[in-house]
């Protein structure tokens, strides 16, 4: 929902600008004044925000020198911010919308977290979902390799060498265009989501040990395909799928509390 806070001191001064929105909106009364720039104080919560953000790892592994040096990138965002050019261009249009559209994605963020951490997903909840993606899920998984080639001509002319006793992956090796071609055309094992869809039909339809007798095209050109071997899919176990599947649900529900909110809210 956010941009990410630039490294170096030039693109902090741009990107984290929309860090002092909520600085000055709302200072901590508690927090100690770490710096005063042109009669604003920087307060500790706000540093310890920025310092967050900027050393992207635990304030307590913070060394000194680099608390020093991210306190002096602050006093320059707040020299730029508070500099009396700052006042003009905040009656920018784009500016104003920018910050305002910073400030609401922040206040949105927070209050999505806090909703999310109201939401309680039952073993029931799970289990069922669980079963239900199994009962959706590929039944087959398919080892294969391909050979891509930009034209039709070159994917029949490859099949004829084929049909003459070509070796399929030396051919591969030697004329795919895709990033399997040094190891073969080989795709390993991939189930049908896993394709694009007339790649999964041509896959599904040929015998372990066949390759295509006809051009297959999706949007990244002409293939043929040797598909090697097969096997029945197997599902992955709950507890392996459990902390995907609570995080799925939470989702959803998150997703229906918003939209309960929307009824209401929007006009």
């Amino acid at each position: 929902m956010f941009s990410k806070i630039g490294s170096g001191k030039a693109g902090t001064q741009v990107s984290a600008i929309a860090l002092l929105g909520l600085a000055f909106a709302s200072s901590v009364a508690s927090a100690e004044t770490v710096v005063t720039v042109n009669d604003v104080a920087i307060d500790s919560s706000v540093l310890d925000v920025y310092m967050a953000s900027r050393a992207q790892k635990p304030l307590e592994q913070v060394t000194i020198e680099e608390r020093a040096a991210l306190i002096d990138e602050l006093t320059d965002l707040y020299v730029l911010a508070t500099d009396e050019r700052a006042k003009t261009v905040e009656q920018d249009p784009d500016i104003a919308a920018q910050l305002a559209l910073q400030r609401v994605g922040i206040l949105a963020q927070s209050v999505a977290t806090e909703m999310a951490s109201e939401i309680d997903i039952s073993e029931e909840e799970i289990v069922k979902a669980y079963e239900q993606q199994i009962l959706i899920a590929p039944d087959q998984q398919y080892k294969a390799r391909h050979i891509l080639v930009e034209t039709q001509g070159q994917a029949i002319a490859l099949i004829e060498q084929l049909n003459g006793g070509a070796d399929f992956a030396e051919l591969a090796t030697a004329n795919s265009t895709g990033p399997s071609g040094p190891t073969g055309g080989d795709l390993g094992w991939f189930t049908d989501g896993q394709m694009v869809q007339p790649f999964s039909e041509a896959v599904a339809a040929l015998e372990d040990g066949r390759y295509t007798t006809d051009p297959v095209q999706t949007q990244f050109g002409w293939h043929v395909i040797l598909r090697e071997e097969s096997r029945a899919a197997e599902p992955p176990p709950l507890e392996g799928a459990r902390e995907t599947i609570s995080a799925q649900l939470q989702q959803e529900k998150l997703r229906a509390k918003i939209d309960a909110l929307k009824i209401d809210a929007v006009k």
